[in-house]
Formats: structure tokens, C-alpha cells, sequence
């Protein structure tokens, strides 16, 4: 409740800001309007102020319109301030960054200076200008050409080419990753062998909705960690609530999705990956020390390391596994082609031939084991048919263990990743009562991820202070799990991935190397190839 509080608050303190920022605009404004001969009073009126703005620089009033629509009004409202400033004639490089990131500033500059007399609707006169500039080239001229071009205002030197060059490509490289589409390289196998690590991927962030940027100060084009100073690239504050655009489709059973990391709001960057304060919770004997050595760091949810695994269940689903098999509401689920369990692979006779491995796609044994490999079931009939002495066995999971999401050892019995649950996933609008059984469930989603206060006390759960026997969902919730089961943290580890942290759908590989490195070769069968098909 506390994160969700100053959430709220930030967003009022953004919304404030905002609306100082169009106030003080339009008082500058005034100004120019009235050296422009447009009556003063028109800057003060919402639309018609903009409308006008529109007809000085040479657009046609409908052009408003398009600062309607989210996010392309960013740039149209850039491409306006700049316009606006040289029909002044303010043509300099910090002319034009100041109207786009201080517009107020500039606009007062210029209507206190006496100088800065209204020259003609910028727009029209940039083309028109560069329409005889290119008419003397064709015919030419070169006297009137070279003239043109020595007293043109738009012409630009090289730095300055340069500088906007680079600026643009930077702001437009920013805005796609942050609104449309952003590359992702899988960094684990728990994909495996749908997604292989060393696949280079995009990532459409309209298809599940685009969700709007909610850390606001960062440095563009990085996700979370600056490279090589090991440091954070945003800052926390202020920042925006959570809200996402009309999706293309909704997140469905057995689709690939890149997700913010549910348990990653506080957690120790250690060189290689990072563990959650959760982790070292549950696992002091091995992850004791990590707090020691590493400072935690606490992320917004944005800022959360980027997960991609299978959705397998969705809000309202019950899921089961027994055996392997995953089960949702009771019916066994169709399982991924590539689906990959740990097999032991011994032979009685002869060694087994590497080679005769390698040419049905086993080419890497389990870390840390001997004769352990993950393989799909493909795989597991084409060795079986190599030799009769080849035995091949899969590996039964884990003991039951506290790692396993609830984390309950009363709730959960003897479960482990191969036989687990049933649980059931978190949808907006249901409810469900508040006691010793559904707590260890869902106790983080209430307290944590739509921000409650939850107290058991004396027996009885209290929720923001008051007596409660159920609770009703926020937001929709879900299950997902790697490809390669054996081998994936995953919702079996740290339970529901909420809709806040979706990210976006896997669209294809656009570029795939060997695990070692690019010097080890390119997979070039797997290059372009469609995130889905596998």
C-alpha cells in the first residue's frame, strides 16, 4: 500500500507539473500572438490557443488534432514549438532544444525581446524557400542556387547536422523501444529448445497493450544497469502510475511473453545475474553471504530484470502438474514441441558417439552432472534407436522443498516441479475468503502487488486496518514456466506474474549465436524465424 501510495502521489505530482507547464506556455504565448497581430486572449482559451499556434507556423487547424493521439503528439507538439520559434527567426540549434524542452523559456525570450519581430509562418517559408533552391538546381542556375544557399536560414554546418543527427536517431531509437518494439536476447535455457540462449529477439510491446512509461528519468535506450559502472540508469522519482493501452490480443494459454520479474523489487546484482531478497531469504546456507558483498537495490516495476517463459494459465484457471503433465481445470494441456525434461543417457556396451549426439540436436550435458541431459521427446526415441544398450531414464524432480511457491511446507506437502498443486490463478473481480489455507497464496498479491495493508492477528485478517473474510482481485494474474521444465526459475518458484508487469510478445529471431559467442557460429536456421512456431 505504501508503493501504491507514492505511485498515486507521483502521478498527481507529474499531472501538476504538466498542467504548470501548458499554464505558463500559454501565458508566453500570449505574447507572441500579440506581436504576430493575433489577439492576445486567444492564448489563453485550450484549443483554440493551439489552433492558432498552428495557422502562424503555416498548418492547417485540423493539424491540432494529432495532439489527440498519445504518443505522436509528442512529436508533433516538438515540431510545432521549433516552427514557432522560427517564424521569429530563431533558427539556432539551442533555439529549437529550448523549444522542445523548455517551451516557456524560449516564448518568454523572444516576447520581451524587440528583435524578435513575428517574420512569416515558418512552415510555409521553409518550403517554399527550399522549392527555389531545388528549381534553380534543375534548371542550372548556379549563381541563384549558390546565392540561395549562402542566405538561407535552414541550411545547417556540419556539427550541427551532426549533433540533430544523432539527437533524433537517439529520441526516435528511445520511443520505439519504449512504446512499440524492443530487442531481447535470451539469456538462460529455461527456454529450452524452443528458445535457445544466444536467440536475439523483438519484442512487440502493442500486442498484449502498450504499457506507458512509468519511470520517468532515465537514460534512453537502457533498460536497468548502466555497463560497466555497475550502477542504475533512472531515477525512482517522481513517477507514473500504471496504465496500458487497448491490446491487439489478449495474453493467452501456451504464448510466449516477456514479463518484468515478479519478485524483482529488491534484489543484489551480483556479477552474472541477480538474486531476489526473497532468494536469500529462503536459502540463507548458500546465499547467506550476498548481502554482505552487494548493496540491495530496489526497482520500480518497469525497471524489473526481463523474464520470458510460457504462459500456461490464466486468471480463473486451477493449474495442476502431475507426472509432468500440467493440467488446467482438469484437462491435460497441450504441451510445447520442444518441451525438454532431464534424461540420464548411460550405455551398458559401448560409449555412446558424440557425433551420433550431435545430429539429433544433443550437444551440451546438464551443468554439473555426469551423463545428465535435457532433452525433448524427439530426442529421447532418436537415441533409444542409436543402440539397444543405451538406457535412457528421466530424472525425477527434486525432494519437496520450501523453494516452491507458497513456500509453505503445510500447504504444500510433497510437492515438487513435477507434481504440484492444484493452485488456483488470481482474476480481476473474483474473490476468494481470507483464511490459514488461500493466505500463504496470496498473501504477496494483496499486500504487495495491489497494494494493501494485510495483518493476521488473534486468528483474524484485517485488511487496511479493518476486519476482512475475502477479498476481491484488482488485476488479472499468471502462470507462467520454461520450455526446458527441469531447468527454469519459474511461477512454480515465486507464483503469479501480475498484469502490471507484462511486457510484450516475442515476435520472431532476428539474429541467433552459440551459447559461447558469435566467434562460435551463427545458428542460421533459427534466423527469422517466428517466436510462436516452436
Amino acid at each position: 500500500m505504501f508503493l501504491r501510495y507514492f505511485a498515486k502521489k507521483n502521478t498527481v505530482t507529474i499531472l501538476i507539473a504538466l498542467i504548470i507547464f501548458y499554464l505558463l506556455t500559454s501565458f508566453t504565448l500570449a505574447k507572441l500572438f500579440e506581436k504576430a497581430g493575433v489577439e492576445k486572449s486567444k492564448a489563453y482559451i485550450p484549443g483554440v490557443n493551439f489552433i492558432y499556434w498552428a495557422k502562424l507556423i503555416g498548418r492547417k487547424p485540423i493539424y491540432v488534432l494529432w495532439l489527440l493521439v498519445p504518443v505522436v503528439n509528442i512529436f508533433v507538439y516538438a515540431g510545432m514549438a521549433v516552427d514557432m520559434v522560427r517564424s521569429f527567426g530563431r533558427y539556432s540549434f539551442w533555439d529549437s532544444f529550448l523549444a522542445v524542452i523548455a517551451t516557456p523559456v524560449i516564448f518568454s525570450s523572444i516576447g520581451k525581446n524587440a528583435q524578435d519581430t513575428y517574420r512569416g509562418p515558418n512552415y510555409t517559408m521553409e518550403k517554399e524557400y527550399k522549392a527555389k533552391m531545388a528549381k534553380a538546381k534543375k534548371s542550372g542556375d548556379k549563381a541563384t542556387y549558390q546565392k540561395l544557399l549562402r542566405t538561407s536560414p535552414y541550411e545547417k554546418n556540419g556539427a550541427r547536422e551532426w549533433a540533430e543527427s544523432i539527437i533524433f536517431a537517439v529520441f526516435a531509437a528511445a520511443f520505439i523501444r519504449m512504446f512499440l518494439i524492443e530487442a531481447y536476447v535470451i539469456p538462460t535455457p529455461s527456454m529450452e529448445g524452443s528458445l535457445l540462449v544466444g536467440d536475439y529477439l523483438f519484442v512487440s510491446k502493442a500486442h498484449y497493450g502498450i504499457r506507458t512509461p512509468m519511470t520517468v528519468l532515465q537514460i534512453p535506450l537502457l533498460h536497468n544497469r548502466i555497463p560497466f559502472l555497475n550502477r542504475e540508469s533512472y531515477i525512482t522519482h517522481p513517477s507514473l502510475g500504471y496504465h496500458r493501452l487497448k491490446a491487439i490480443e489478449p495474453v493467452g494459454r501456451n504464448k510466449p511473453v516477456v514479463f518484468n520479474y515478479p519478485e524483482g523489487d529488491s534484489v543484489y546484482v551480483v556479477p552474472g545475474r541477480t538474486f531476489s531478497i526473497y532468494d536469500v531469504r529462503r536459502n540463507p546456507q548458500q546465499l547467506g553471504g550476498v548481502p554482505s558483498r552487494y548493496p540491495l537495490t530496489v526497482r520500480p516495476i518497469d525497471k524489473r530484470d526481463h523474464y520470458i517463459k510460457r504462459c500456461i494459465g490464466v486468471g480463473g484457471d486451477t493449474l495442476q502438474i502431475r507426472d509432468r503433465q500440467v493440467y488446467i481445470n482438469g484437462k491435460a494441456v497441450e504441451n510445447p514441441k520442444k518441451m525438454q525434461f532431464n534424461y540420464k543417457v548411460v550405455s551398458v556396451g559401448a560409449p555412446i558417439s558424440p557425433k551420433a549426439l550431435a545430429a539429433i540436436g544433443v550437444t551440451k550435458k546438464v551443468a554439473h552432472t555426469d551423463n545428465i541431459y535435457a532433452l525433448n521427446s524427439e530426442q529421447v526415441q532418436k537415441i533409444k534407436t542409436l543402440s539397444p544398450d543405451i538406457i535412457v531414464e528421466v530424472q525425477s524432480s527434486n525432494p519437496p522443498n520450501k523453494g516452491l511457491f507458497p513456500h509453505d511446507m503445510k500447504i504444500m506437502g510433497n510437492w515438487t516441479v513435477d507434481n504440484y498443486g492444484p493452485v488456483v490463478i488470481p482474476k480481476k473481480g473474483m474473490t476468494v475468503p481470507l483464511n490459514d489455507f488461500t493466505f500463504p497464496f496470496y498473501q504477496r498479491v494483496i499486500r504487495v502487488y495491489e497494494g494493501n495493508k494485510l495483518e493476521k492477528k488473534g486468528g483474524k485478517f484485517y485488511l487496511n486496518g479493518n476486519e476482512a473474510d475475502s477479498y476481491t482481485f484488482k488485476m488479472n494474474y499468471y502462470w507462467m514456466m520454461g520450455d526446458n521444465r527441469h531447468q527454469s526459475e519459474d511461477s512454480r518458484f515465486w507464483g503469479f506474474v501480475p498484469q502490471d508487469h507484462i511486457v510484450g510478445k516475442p515476435l520472431f529471431i532476428w539474429m541467433s549465436v552459440e551459447k559461447e559467442g558469435p566467434d562460435k557460429g551463427i545458428r542460421w536456421n533459427r534466423v527469422f524465424k517466428s517466436a510462436s512456431i516452436f
